[in-house]
């Protein structure tokens, strides 16, 4: 059926879509797409980055701080073929009980043909899924470490297929103000498929991620390691057919010591901001798994390495980065951040 090979050829791309792939063994993966400008050009992944952004949040809720009250922020990504994304989140700080933040999370896929097994058309249908964030987080040891969850009810929808979920998002930051040094955990995506697009209910794609960020205290650099997938030692992986295993990557003969150190190398996010005053700053980033699972061998290129920069204008911070990921081309993140709170007027 025509629609069928329509539904899973989306499907494939949903399991090709997230940052942190994982060959297509959860459902929902678009969970694990980047939003902000800033977090795509440290490399896609950052969980310890202590500032007064909430587009950091969305990677881990233990960064939700009272600096964040009254902040709104809008994130659009132009995707690959016709696909699209974004998030918007709002911040809300209540003294004496902690911090608030909600978002929206979407991914639209466009719009398709729908013809039968003969191709007669029968009209067009839509793709798209999204995922609701209610953050809440609060500060401990005199705010030096803070604890987050991120409630993250969830709908997809793929023509006469929907599909209702429900995934929760736990982070704990510290922050060492001394040594200007931040660490943080978080575990993504615990949860469940409610309700199916088939009758087998998939799992989601749940992750552990661990990061450090480390900035100077005399110069203007500020760097960041992420961890992902700490759930699972070997992120490598083999295509199967009923004739041949095909190994993706490179075939050479390796030592025990290089297949230990790209295993470990695939976990590992870099980044580094520099940081010219609040009102500009530039990332640099590069992500190991990202160009191993995406590089053509005879010519890589800068798959796997990101970068972006952000500046402020009145009360307006705009972000924009751009990702590679293939040959074929890259992503571009736009962000707009402001503190509504600067729009009120002071009082006499």
């Amino acid at each position: 059926m025509t629609r069928a090979i329509i539904i899973g050829g989306l499907l494939m791309l949903l399991s090709q879509s997230g940052l942190a792939q994982k060959g297509g063994e959860s459902t929902y993966s678009f969970l694990g797409l980047t939003n902000a400008a800033r977090v795509a050009a440290l490399g896609g992944e950052v969980v310890s980055l202590n500032d007064d952004d909430i587009n950091l949040v969305f990677h881990n809720p233990g960064l939700l701080t009272a600096g964040m009250h009254n902040h709104l922020n809008l994130n659009y990504v132009n995707y690959f073929a016709g696909v699209n994304y974004g998030y918007a989140s709002y911040g809300y700080s209540v003294a004496g009980i902690g911090n608030f933040a909600a978002g929206m999370h979407y991914v639209n896929y466009g719009t398709f043909d729908r013809t039968d097994e003969l191709g007669v058309s029968q009209g067009t249908f839509r793709a798209s899924e999204y995922a609701l964030n209610l953050i809440y987080s609060r500060a401990f040891l005199d705010t030096s470490l803070t604890v987050g969850v991120n409630l993250k009810p969830i709908f997809s929808s793929f023509e006469q297929y929907t599909s209702f979920g429900i995934a929760a998002d736990v982070g704990i930051t510290y922050h060492f103000e001394k040594s200007l040094t931040t660490l943080g955990l978080v575990a993504k995506n615990m949860g469940a498929q409610i309700t199916s697009y088939t009758a087998e209910r998939e799992k989601l794609p749940f992750e552990v991620q661990a990061g450090i960020t480390q900035g100077l205290a005399h110069a203007p650099f500020r760097f960041s390691i992420t961890f992902q997938h700490l759930e699972r030692w070997d992120l490598t992986y083999t295509v199967e057919d009923n004739k041949e295993t095909i190994t993706v990557g490179d075939e050479v003969e390796k030592s025990q010591f290089d297949i230990f150190g790209d295993k470990l190398m695939r976990h590992m996010v870099f980044g580094v901001e520099v940081l010219f005053g609040k009102n500009f700053h530039m990332g640099l980033g590069y992500n190991y798994k990202r160009r191993q699972e995406m590089k053509v061998n005879v010519h890589p290129g800068l798959i796997g390495f990101s970068m972006g920069f952000g500046f402020r204008v009145s009360k307006f911070h705009f972000a924009f980065s751009r990702a590679s990921y293939h040959l074929a081309g890259g992503t571009n993140h736009f962000s707009l951040t402001t503190n509504l709170s600067e729009f009120y007027r002071k009082q006499n």
